[in-house]
């Protein structure tokens, strides 16, 4: 189960929403009133957590809509090649890949601890310990 629905008047800026199948955190929300010929409308703009692209979604907001389950792991560096680091996961001892985001790269070396944020089957590096 990657997602699950939630009303989109209950939504709110710093929480997370699928926009095409892409999941993004939302930095802002505008709401209309109400009018003569049916409920009230949202415009929710919101950026990808793996491609970092700004999206929008507009529709009525009492609509039902998709919001991707987030998972939170950690993981210990065990080299740097470049941009990419390789990674172990703390859990399950799990080795992977994964690039390193321009503003960590100063910080990744082998030994320290990534946070990183899973969802939709990706995963993304979010801060350096």
């Amino acid at each position: 189960m990657e997602k699950i629905f939630a009303s989109a008047k209950d939504l709110k800026e710093g929480k997370y929403i699928l926009i095409d199948g892409v999941p993004c955190r939302i930095v802002n929300i505008e709401k209309s009133k109400p009018g003569k010929h049916g409920a009230a409308k949202m415009r929710i703009t919101a950026i990808g957590i793996f491609d970092g692209q700004k999206k929008q979604w507009l529709g009525p907001s009492d609509q039902d809509i998709e919001i991707p389950i987030i998972e939170r792991s950690s993981a210990q560096i065990l080299s740097v090649n470049g941009s990419v680091a390789q990674l172990m996961d703390m859990k399950t001892y799990e080795t992977f890949e994964l690039p390193i985001p321009e503003e960590f790269l100063a910080e990744a070396q082998a030994g320290k601890e990534a946070e990183l944020i899973i969802s939709m089957g990706k995963r993304a590096i979010q801060r350096i310990k």
